[in-house]
């Protein structure tokens, strides 16, 4: 299976992107999908994750700017970014957990006047 991430970009401060990452094949459920980012420099963090069942949880830094979705029967998962700032600049990973562990290649995301 192949998780392929899309949707980075140069933003500037306040700004939105949206991101997307799609599975290449059907990944069994129940499967978290979720999206991690990593800054230079720094550990990959979790952004946001979706359950199959459409609980989402939240890194405190993106709640209220950030909106995961996920679209089960295409295996996508989305990032709605809104209200971006500097700080979002990262390197973005989407994953998907299962019987297995799965990890998009990523895509920056830079924010920056």
């Amino acid at each position: 299976v192949q998780l392929q991430a899309s949707g980075g970009g140069l933003v500037q401060p306040g700004g939105s992107l949206k991101l997307s990452c799609a599975a290449s094949e059907t990944i069994s459920s129940p499967n978290i999908m979720g999206w991690y980012r990593q800054a230079p420099g720094e550990q990959r963090d979790v952004v946001a994750l979706i359950t199959s069942g459409g609980v989402t949880t939240y890194a405190d830094s993106v709640k209220g700017r950030f909106t995961i979705s996920r679209d089960s029967a295409m295996m996508s998962v989305y990032l709605q970014m809104n209200s971006l700032k500097p700080e979002d600049t990262a390197v973005y990973y989407c994953r998907v957990i299962s019987r297995s562990d799965y990890w998009g290649q990523g895509t920056l995301v830079t924010v920056s006047s």
